[in-house]
């Protein structure tokens, strides 16, 4: 990977949609030559998907919270597996959670939940993440707002 490709993954970064003729404007490449380059970064790999970011506040999703959880030790030996399925399981279905990262430290996860409000925060909480089983300890993080996403 060149600067060249670096300077697409650039601007991709900034628009998933930006066409291959408006990349060759940018970094001064014929367009056959730019699309051949976005063939190969996706075919490397390189490009994993091409997305869209949402704007969350016209969704009425005004609340991005950071919620740690760990899983009762005890869960880690035979059960921990069938624990872990349904930990997974609900993770991937809630469409409130953004992301999830298997962590080290004090805590096993870590979710990056999206929401309304407190009150829905507070929902999400009490009815959906402590009730599945095995987990014994959450710690919420409210994002006040991002510098950088």
């Amino acid at each position: 990977m060149d600067s060249v490709d670096k300077k697409i993954i650039a601007l991709l970064k900034q628009n998933a949609r930006m066409t291959a003729s408006e990349i060759a404007g940018k970094v001064h490449l014929s367009v056959p030559a730019a699309a051949e380059r976005l063939k190969k970064l996706d075919r490397a790999g390189i490009i994993d998907q091409y997305t869209i970011k949402l704007n969350r506040k016209k969704l009425g999703l005004n609340l991005m919270a950071y919620i740690q959880v760990t899983f009762d030790q005890k869960a880690y030996h035979e059960e921990f597996r069938e624990t872990l399925h349904h930990f997974k399981n609900a993770v991937q279905e809630s469409d409130h959670v953004l992301e999830c990262y298997h962590i080290t430290g004090e805590y096993d996860f870590m979710l990056k939940v999206l929401v309304q409000d407190t009150d829905h925060l507070e929902e999400f909480i009490v009815n959906y993440l402590k009730k599945i089983p095995g987990i014994i300890r959450s710690k919420t993080v409210v994002a006040l707002g991002a510098l950088k996403e």
